[in-house]
């Protein structure tokens, strides 16, 4: 039997099927289209592009933005606007009659880094994202945690009493050290900033000040990182992050082990299968 799985990011979508929930088929990519008509013409059809060699069973996948309470479609998103409030999984229900799930595309990836990637063989993780935003989820005994709202690490204020940002940038961890952040104030792109410029290990210790709140908030046995300034070049360094962040711990407790992403590009995808086979219970 086959199942299809989907990563709609703000500047990718990516398809894939699956018979074994264990690999999935060469992967489908293209540009993701600003209109959801145009974006979900493209991914129905680049499913059945695939054509699946048995029977397609289910669908899941995850999207960027803030999801609607029914998991149908996203409220809204800074980048996918033209998305917002469309029936995503209705959409694909009548197309292939067969169950269709759908989640924030950070808490797939999460998922997808816990079940198949960095965190296997641990019970509590803690996804972080830092690249043109800041995102993450916590997993538990590989099961994304419940939530009324989503998981909005990126949006915690830290920068209180604004002698990083000013008086007109909103005080968070996003803006402090996310790719548009970096670049809202230095007026350059993050690859265009030399590794070795001591602005890397300032958003290293920028960012140990959320990771801090993670481990407090969460108290994960490991934190994994990705996203392009993190596993990108340039990128902030793990080793800086990891000092930074037993600093500000201060020995108030342990600072769990602090790794890298494994699956890259592909995480959304492997937190899709996971995410999937756990609705279809097999």
């Amino acid at each position: 039997m086959s199942y299809a799985l989907f990563d709609i990011g703000g500047t990718k979508t990516r398809v894939a099927l699956t018979e074994d929930f264990e690999v999935f088929s060469d992967i489908v990519s293209f540009p993701t289209p600003k209109s959801y008509k145009s974006g979900i013409d493209a991914l129905v059809q680049a499913i059945h592009d695939m054509k699946p060699k048995t029977p397609l069973l289910g669908i899941a996948g995850g999207i960027r933005g803030m999801l609607m309470e029914d998991k149908s479609g996203i409220e809204n998103d800074a980048i996918l606007s033209g998305w917002a409030k469309q029936p995503i999984t209705n959409t694909l229900h009548k197309e292939f009659k067969v169950p269709v799930f759908l989640e924030n595309d950070t808490a797939v990836a999460g998922l997808g880094e816990a079940v198949y990637g960095a965190g296997q063989g641990m019970d509590i993780i803690a996804y972080h994202t830092v690249s043109t935003g800041v995102g993450g989820v916590k997993i538990e005994h590989g099961v994304i945690d419940e939530s009324s709202a989503g998981f909005e690490p990126g949006h915690q204020v830290l920068d209180i009493d604004r002698t990083i940002l000013g008086d007109d940038i909103s005080p968070t961890l996003e803006n402090l050290v996310s790719g548009a952040g970096l670049e809202a104030r230095l007026g350059m792109k993050p690859k265009e900033i030399p590794q070795e410029d001591m602005v890397w290990d300032e958003l290293a210790g920028y960012l140990a000040q959320g990771l801090r709140n993670t481990i407090l908030y969460w108290s994960p046995e490991v934190i994994v990182l990705g996203g392009s300034m993190i596993i990108g070049n340039p990128k902030i360094q793990l080793d800086a992050i990891r000092k930074h962040t037993v600093e500000v711990l201060d020995g108030f407790v342990d600072c769990p082990f602090i790794t890298t992403a494994a699956l890259k590009d592909e995480a959304g995808l492997y937190g899709a299968m996971a995410y999937l086979k756990a609705k279809m219970e097999i």
